[in-house]
């Protein structure tokens, strides 16, 4: 018995695509940090967390209850935000990581977008 796992992209939009870029984007920050400082429990949750926006997006790529992942997605990416700012502010904030945290604000925002855009059509259909 063989099955096949496709990517579901066709319904894809700009934004969604933008999506993933950003989570990419954060997941890999993540990871590269998380790397450095793996003999540590910061630097391992970092690694944890490049892993699940990597997970994420895979899930995503699979058409994987999309709307959901948008509502996992907005608060596991807003603690991230305000951990770094209560942790780091305001005498280890890096431009590396404000970059970053420009990153999650950014796909919080789009993630948002996503699932008002998603739930409006679901309801609009019923």
């Amino acid at each position: 018995m063989s099955s096949t796992t496709r990517f579901e992209t066709a319904s894809l939009t700009t934004l969604h695509w933008i999506g993933v870029g950003l989570a990419l984007v954060t997941g890999v920050i993540h990871l590269a940090i998380g790397v450095q400082y793996i003999d540590t429990l910061q630097g391992v949750s970092f690694v944890l967390a490049g892993i699940a926006f990597g997970v994420a997006v895979l899930l995503f790529l699979l058409d994987y209850r999309r709307r959901l992942l948008y509502l996992v997605g907005i608060p596991f990416t807003a603690v991230q935000v305000v951990l770094y700012f209560s942790l780091n502010w305001p005498n280890v904030v890096s431009p590396a990581g404000l970059g970053d945290k420009v990153v999650q604000v950014t796909l919080i925002a789009v993630l948002v977008t996503l699932y008002r855009r998603e739930s409006s059509a679901t309801h609009a259909t019923r």
